[in-house]
């Protein structure tokens, strides 16, 4: 072989390489973009559910979905480590505002748990982070959600 041929190889070979790197990411960010997608599409109480099962297939033990009525803001229970949590689940088209902060510190010390959460497919406005950062409520927003996807 002459060193053209094994450049023209080498060539050929780098391109392959990079096409399936590029394909590789690009299907990745697709299949994030469609879990993405299918959450701002679920109602309410099936966001709960998926938020559930999530938590539950990265270690939270004996989650529970509350029911709808009377749940003083509460969704989901769950623990953790020995840490018990009590989650405020929010599936909207907008930011989350203190409202739903509000309800997790009120619900955690409810239902007498250790950790508030208010977990969502968007994310927060100002207000909203401040409040939660003062009242000591976590934030669990669309980028740690799908942080958990790719745990499970």
């Amino acid at each position: 072989m002459t060193g053209n041929t094994i450049e023209m190889i080498a060539a050929i070979l780098v391109g392959i390489v990079l096409t399936v790197a590029v394909g590789a990411v690009l299907c990745g960010r697709f299949r994030r973009n469609a879990r993405a997608h299918a959450l701002d599409h679920m109602e309410g109480l099936e966001f709960e559910y998926y938020c559930a099962d999530l938590l539950a297939a990265n270690g939270f033990i004996e989650v529970e979905v509350t029911k709808g009525s009377g749940d003083y803001g509460i969704d989901i229970l769950a623990e953790k480590d020995g840490v018990t949590y009590a989650v405020q689940c929010k599936r909207y088209t907008g930011l989350v505002g203190v409202k739903a902060v509000q309800e997790a510190y009120a619900g955690r010390d409810y239902y007498d748990r250790m950790v508030g959460a208010v977990m969502t497919n968007q994310y927060f406005t100002k207000p909203a982070a401040e409040a939660a950062r003062k009242l000591k409520i976590l934030m669990w927003d669309r980028d740690y959600i799908e942080f958990l996807e790719e745990k499970a």
